[in-house]
Parts: C-alpha cells; structure tokens; sequence
C-alpha cells in the first residue's frame, strides 16, 4: 500500500471513530495564548460537522480587535477574506461556508494560521481532509500554525506523510496547547 492509500484508510477509519465519540468543546481559550494574544492579523476557518469548533475561538479573536481572514475556494486553492463576524455574507458551498468579499493579499501580514485536522502526530505532521487545500496553502505564509483536534486525537504514531506536507508549530484541544520543535 502506498502512502496516499494509506492516508485514504487512515481518514475513513479518523472520521468513523470521530463521529463515535464527538463532544462539542471550545477552543476560546487559545485566545489567550502569546500567539494569538500578539497578533493582529490571523487566518481560521469556519468549522462544520464533527469538526472542532472554531465558533468561539473566531469569535473572542474579533472580539479582541484581530484581522481575521477565512478560506475560501478558489479552484484547487484557498483564498483569504478578512470576516468580521457578519453571518449574512457567508456562502455555503459543499457543507462548507465561506465568506463573500474581496481576497485578502498581504500574506505576509498573516501572524497565525488556525488549520483543521483530523489527526496531528508528535512532529507536528497533520492528515487532513484530503483536497490538498492546506498543503498548497501553508507554505505560501511564514506564519505560526496550529491545528485544532478533539482530545485523542494526537497520533502516538507517526503519520504517513509526503513531500508536500507540512508540519505545524502546535495542536491544541480543548485543554492543552502541544507546541513542537521545529
């Protein structure tokens, strides 16, 4: 088995035992970490399903004046637009939402970058959904990234990875933050 069957099987298996076991939590207590706190520009998403939540994490972030930037679509990359909480100007397009609006970029003034996934090993290397759209994604930014799992769902194993991954600085739960050297 290759390494792209063997992601394949490793994220039928992720989603299964996600859905089993979700449990809403909040990330708004990464808002008081010295990332996010010294900030001023940072990139989320909008979360969906059994994903964890980044309602009140993107919430608190505007609340404390940040520019924050969500993805959307864009052929076979993502696009940035600066949201500012307005929920009439989100689109919804294959179970995702994405914002309306002119394309944030200025790059270079991304500070940190909150990444969906399914699964983060010990290195920092994150299996995804699978379109790819973080890994074109991430290295156009020299900004400080974390990816948001439920507890459990830091691999004790590394994760298949190719060339084109990327790894993270830090995974959080809902209660640690898991920094890694890099």
């Amino acid at each position: 088995m290759g390494i792209s069957e063997e992601k394949v099987a490793l994220r039928t298996r992720y989603r299964q035992e996600r859905n089993a076991r979700y449990i809403e939590h909040s990330f708004e207590h990464l808002a008081e970490i010295p990332e996010i706190q010294n900030a001023k520009v940072i990139a989320s998403y909008l979360s969906y399903g059994d994903e964890p939540s980044t309602e009140d994490l993107n919430r608190k972030i505007l609340e404390l004046g940040k520019v924050l930037l969500l993805p959307r679509i864009s052929g076979k990359d993502l696009e940035w637009v600066q949201w500012s909480g307005d929920q009439t100007v989100l689109v919804e397009k294959r179970k995702i939402f994405e914002p309306k609006g002119e394309v944030f970029t200025q790059l270079e003034k991304v500070e940190v970058i909150i990444v969906p996934a399914l699964r983060i090993d010990r290195n920092g290397f994150r299996l995804g959904q699978g379109g790819g759209y973080y890994d074109r994604a991430l290295p156009q930014f020299a900004a400080w990234t974390i990816g948001l799992i439920h507890p459990d769902e830091i691999s004790s194993t590394d994760l298949p990875r190719e060339k084109w991954d990327f790894p993270l600085f830090a995974a959080a739960t809902p209660d640690l933050v898991l920094r890694f050297t890099r």
